[in-house]
């Protein structure tokens, strides 16, 4: 099984980005506009479209507000025969880190998933950090 992991930084504090992830219906607006083009909510589920069309099934496994994470897994994927996705906001210096971890198969499949996570880390950084002010001063 292929394991990826990417974290991205966030000058914001860890309960304005966890805000943000836990929105799971809305992680095309609120995470990564551009990235994903479109979210549909199913009950525990959400349909995700990515900016190049590709389409996929997100069983929400846990919300967890204690440890601020996030857990999901796509089914019924023609890319994939396994996902199971994490992520978790934990406090870094005066902001925040984003951890996203992804177990799949095929081990094929991981260059692929790696791309899509580089560009959402990107994308979420570059988001929540235009839509609210960073973290400013003492």
């Amino acid at each position: 099984m292929a394991t990826i992991s990417k974290s991205v930084d966030v000058a914001l504090r860890p309960d304005q980005v966890w805000d943000a992830v836990r929105d799971w219906g809305h992680v095309h607006q609120r995470l990564c506009p551009g990235a994903l083009t479109d979210c549909q909510v199913e009950e525990g589920a959400r349909i995700v479209t990515f900016a190049n069309g590709l389409v996929a099934r997100e069983l929400i496994v846990a919300v967890d507000e204690e440890t601020r994470r996030l857990v999901w897994s796509v089914v019924g994927s023609s890319l994939l025969t396994h996902h199971n996705g994490a992520m978790q906001v934990l406090e870094a210096g005066r902001g925040s880190r984003i951890v996203w971890t992804a177990d799949l198969l095929p081990h094929t499949a991981a260059a692929q998933v790696e791309g899509f996570m580089a560009l959402g880390c990107a994308t979420m950084k570059a988001t929540l950090e235009r839509e609210r002010a960073p973290i400013l001063g003492g």
